[in-house]
């Protein structure tokens, strides 16, 4: 089976190692590009709780941090992961990788919270709670000048999934998780699994999943 790998340049290796390991073909196609926005400095030590919603977030805040808040929450194991990388404590990560799911989990009164995250991220968490909202990076959706050939494409943003339907290659789509999955569905992707981890981990496992499903490289 040959897999498209989607994900920004300089971040595709660690999920295209392991789907080699699975025995599979990888295609690199990066359909997202990373850019830097907002504040050189953020300063952390004023707030309760801070939010971090993505990797990206998380590996912005590794260089722009300044002091520490009173605790840490984390959406997903995977940007758990990148908070410890940057040197964080985390204290939270919810049961469900949402905005909804760390709403339910967050202890209240939360007290002064940032929410940190990407341009255009949903404001659910900031409405919610009242918190102050700092963007920290955006993603830029790309087009190849040459369509990557492949029987399965692994999305992992909204982003990617806007991007890789523009192609219109007629290829279904393994997703990371809801939030990409409504932005593929809307777009119009047939999507052959969804992650039930909202990780690397869980990325790997649909992937493999996605061995037993008939018809695979089919049309939506």
């Amino acid at each position: 089976m040959r897999v498209i790998v989607t994900r920004a340049a300089g971040q595709e290796e660690p999920l295209a190692s392991r789907v080699r390991e699975l025995g599979h073909e990888v295609v690199i196609c990066p359909l997202v590009r990373v850019e830097p926005v907002g504040p050189d400095r953020v300063e952390l030590e004023v707030y309760d709780w801070l939010l971090v919603t993505s990797a990206n977030a998380a590996r912005e805040l590794a260089h722009r941090a300044s002091g520490r808040p009173g605790r840490t929450a984390a959406i997903g194991p995977g940007t758990a992961d990148a908070l410890l990388d940057a040197g964080f404590r985390v204290d939270l990560v919810p049961a469900v990788s949402t905005q909804e799911g760390l709403l339910a989990e967050l202890p209240r009164p939360p007290g002064r919270v940032l929410f940190a995250g990407a341009v255009g991220a949903r404001r659910l968490l900031a409405d919610e709670l009242e918190a102050d909202f700092v963007p920290l990076y955006r993603t830029v959706e790309l087009r190849p000048e040459v369509p990557p050939g492949g029987d399965v494409a692994v999305l992992a943003s909204p982003s990617a999934a806007r991007a890789f339907a523009a192609l219109a290659l007629g290829v279904p789509a393994v997703v990371i998780g809801p939030e990409t999955a409504r932005a593929a569905r809307a777009a119009g992707l047939r999507i052959a699994a969804e992650a039930t981890t909202h990780d690397l981990d869980g990325l790997v496992t649909a992937i493999a999943s996605v061995v037993n499903l008939p018809s695979c490289s089919s049309p939506s």
